[in-house]
């Protein structure tokens, strides 16, 4: 079995994963070009410091990580740290270890110490932004209803809007991640 840190070694940077990406590109994009990192020291400090990788693990086609990953790239871009990608249907093995509620729910970062241990894993999604998402799934009729196939691609799309245009939704992003990392990065070890 594959340690994290030996895919890292193996995967592609998350510039070169943004660039080659094909369904939420320009979305991506758009986002990456206008979230800006919050002006704070100590968490682009300590990441300075510390210098942990990222090792992330997403899909081109997924909605969280389309928005979750352009500000990750701003944080490692404001940091100079390293964050390289995997893409979970081709490494299924890695994924089934980090697993939300059973599912191989996307996108997933896991947190590198210098000696390449996973110190702190954050995803999907921001927990204001999960009770949001969950609030809108209730209004969804039951998967054998036969609407709701055509339901359903009415919440990815209205989700999918909002992801591009609430910078509110990335500051949450950004927050939780700074707030799981952090904890992460200060634990003696």
């Amino acid at each position: 079995m594959k340690s994290e840190q030996q895919y890292f070694d193996q995967a592609i940077s998350l510039q070169e994963y943004m660039e080659n990406m094909d369904k939420h590109k320009e979305n991506s994009f758009t986002i990456y070009d206008q979230f800006q990192v919050p002006k704070d020291d100590e968490f682009i400090a300590l990441l300075k410091e510390k210098s942990p990788r990222i090792l992330g693990i997403t899909e081109d086609w997924c909605g969280d990580a389309m928005m979750n990953n352009p500000i990750l790239r701003r944080i490692a871009e404001a940091a100079d740290i390293d964050v390289r990608m995997v893409y979970r249907d081709q490494t299924l093995d890695l994924m089934d270890r980090y697993l939300t509620n059973g599912g191989r729910s996307i996108p997933v970062y896991l947190l590198l110490n210098k000696e390449g241990e996973v110190i702190a894993n954050w995803g999907p999604r921001a927990p204001k932004l999960q009770e949001y998402v969950m609030e809108l799934r209730q209004g969804l009729p039951a998967p054998e209803n036969a609407t709701f196939k055509d339901k359903q691609k009415e919440f990815i799309e209205k989700l999918t809007a909002e992801y591009i245009a609430t910078p509110e939704y990335w500051l949450w992003v950004y927050e939780d991640i700074r707030k799981e990392f952090i904890a992460a990065l200060q634990r003696k070890r």
